[in-house]
């Protein structure tokens, strides 16, 4: 049953004995109108009683068959169950994660110069250009190569070359253990699938025959677990408000991650080369396996290195 101008949405059961109809409070159960004057002889079941008050006095009438007889609706759409209250709200709702940051230039060397294996094994790590040596704080107290942000290390192998595999081993972003292997391409350049945060070594298969170079790449490491480009809200690259083009490639969904698997949380490769200038600023939309009281530590970060 709905008052002439009722501000708020509510839902009133009434009794009907004769032609007096009594409506009861939907709070406190208690009769809020009883013994009103309804027009004509009698009440119809199952039709809608409208309300209107002047001076004090109401006047009732009916239309429309409804459903029930005694559930009536102040607001909304009866039909659909009047869908209007909402006292808990519906969230929790998404967020926006923006990952900024503006990459280095890439070097071919600055994790290893140049140097030819003769045989299966560790190279000599060399930092250079934007790369530091730092010794990380846990029980071994390693030494690894610091980049300047999650990015994919890069093999660049002279031509007539023997094609090895190549093993990088390190970090991620959160600290974590991580190894990659990719295989050589001999005169070009070749990166691994996943985004190091630190290097602590890279080995060789087997002798090359030729030089090889280990350094940064133009792929950047994503910070949070991106399964589909459809999350990227916007892409922005070096101040354009033009949504950039680059590459994605979205996280390794695989159950186990392995040196062959790729990143756990996907990358992005912008579609101009890094300056030390241009800043990336991915605007990502996280999911409710991300954040809220659903989200899990898989949903968000990916599955534990390896």
């Amino acid at each position: 049953m709905g008052t002439g101008n009722a501000a708020a949405t509510s839902i009133f059961s009434a009794t009907i004995s004769g032609t007096t109809l009594t409506v009861v409070n939907p709070l406190s159960g208690d009769p809020i109108v009883v013994g009103q004057y309804i027009t004509g002889a009698s009440v119809t079941a199952n039709t809608y009683i409208t309300a209107n008050t002047s001076s004090g006095v109401y006047t009732l009438s009916q239309s429309s068959t409804v459903a029930s007889a005694t559930t009536m609706y102040a607001a909304g759409n009866a039909l659909l169950g009047d869908p209007s209250p909402m006292s808990l709200g519906v969230g929790p709702l998404g967020r926006i994660y923006n990952f900024d940051v503006i990459p280095q230039t890439l070097v071919a060397n600055n994790i290893a110069t140049t140097q030819t294996p003769a045989a299966a094994g560790a190279i000599t790590l060399t930092a250079g250009i934007s790369v530091s040596s730092v010794i990380r704080t846990n029980a071994t107290a390693t030494t690894v190569l610091q980049l300047d942000c999650p990015r994919a290390v890069s093999i660049t192998q002279v031509s007539a070359g023997t094609a090895v595999t190549v093993t990088v081993s390190g970090y991620d972003y959160y600290g974590q253990a991580m190894t990659s292997a990719i295989l050589t391409s001999p005169g070009a350049v070749v990166t691994t699938l996943k985004a190091f945060y630190q290097v602590s070594s890279v080995s060789v298969s087997a002798a090359t025959t030729t030089a090889i170079t280990v350094g940064t790449s133009d792929v950047i490491g994503i910070p949070i677990r991106v399964i589909d480009g459809g999350y990227l809200v916007d892409l922005g690259w070096a101040g354009s408000i033009v949504t950039d083009v680059g590459t994605f490639v979205a996280a390794d969904t695989t159950a186990i991650a392995t040196s062959a698997t790729g990143d756990v949380r996907g990358t992005y490769k912008p579609s101009t080369a890094t300056n030390g200038i241009k800043r990336l600023v991915l605007s990502i939309a996280v999911n409710g396996i991300q954040v809220g009281p659903n989200s899990t530590r898989t949903g968000a970060l990916g599955v534990t290195q390896a």
